[in-house]
C-alpha cells in the first residue's frame, strides 16, 4: 500500500478522566476523512478507562518473586509488580502453568507458548517504564473491550474503520480490536515501525491516510 501516510496526533496527558473517544474527536476532527483508519495505543485506552495500580498499593506473592525471575528483562512481566499484575487478571495457577509449559515447549524450540496460554492480559500489561510520562511509574493493563472501543471511534469520526494496537519499538506490533473490513496482519505490518509516540512526543494517535484508496488500488491491480 504504497499510497499510505501515517499521520502521528500529539496531545496533552490523557488521564482516567477522559474519554478516549472524546479525546480523539478532540485531536483529529479536521483531520480524518472517510477513507483513513484511526488507530490509538492500547496502554492509552488502558489508562482513559483507569485500568492501572501504583506498585507501591500491590503486595506480590511469593510466586510472582520467583516465577518473574524467569522473564528475560525486556519483558513487562520481568518486574515482580508485572507478574503480579498478570496473576491477578488471569489467576496465579493459570500464570504457572503457562510458564511450566513454556519451558518445556523451549527445550523442543518452541517460543512463545507462555504467552499462548497465559492469557490476553499476560501478554498486554505494561511494566514501569513501558508508557508515558506520568504513568511510567504504574504498572497498566490492557484496555478493556478494545473492540467496542475501535467500534465507537469508527461511528463518531465516520471514517473507514478503526483500531487499537500495541506497539512498541522492538518490531512487534499486535493489534487488540478492530474494526470489520479491516485485517489484523496487514494493519500490524503498517504499523510494525512503532509511529506512536510512547514518551514525550505524546503522540497516542496515527491516522492512516488514505487506507481505502489503497486497498481498492491493491486489489484492482492484484
Amino acid at each position: 500500500m504504497e499510497e499510505l501516510e501515517l499521520i502521528p496526533v500529539r496531545t496533552r496527558i490523557l488521564t482516567a478522566k477522559d474519554d478516549i473517544v472524546d479525546a480523539i474527536e478532540k485531536y483529529t476532527k479536521e483531520q480524518v476523512g472517510p477513507n483513513d483508519v484511526v488507530t490509538v495505543a492500547e496502554s492509552v485506552v488502558a489508562i482513559t478507562q483507569g485500568r492501572y495500580l501504583y506498585p507501591d498499593d500491590m503486595d506480590p506473592c511469593f510466586l510472582a518473586k520467583i516465577l518473574n525471575r524467569f522473564v528475560p528483562q525486556k519483558g513487562s512481566l520481568s518486574s515482580v509488580y508485572g507478574m503480579q499484575a498478570a496473576m491477578d487478571a488471569e489467576g496465579k495457577w493459570r500464570i504457572l502453568f503457562a510458564m511450566l509449559a513454556g519451558m518445556a515447549a523451549k527445550v523442543f524450540g518452541r517460543s512463545g507458548v507462555f504467552y499462548q496460554l497465559a492469557g490476553r492480559q499476560a501478554a498486554l500489561i505494561d511494566d514501569m517504564t513501558g508508557t508515558m510520562p506520568p504513568f511510567d511509574k504504574y504498572v497498566v493493563y490492557g484496555p478493556k473491550d478494545p473492540y467496542g472501543v475501535a467500534a465507537a471511534i469508527k461511528e463518531r469520526m465516520g471514517c473507514y474503520g478503526a483500531a487499537v494496537a500495541d506497539v512498541n519499538d522492538l518490531k512487534r506490533a499486535l493489534v487488540v480490536g478492530i474494526t470489520p473490513g479491516l485485517e489484523t496482519q496487514e494493519l500490524s505490518r503498517i504499523l510494525i515501525d512503532n509511529p506512536f509516540g510512547n514518551a514525550s512526543q505524546k503522540t497516542p494517535i496515527v491516522i492512516i491516510k488514505n487506507y481505502a484508496q489503497a486497498k481498492e488500488k491493491l486489489a484492482a491491480s492484484s
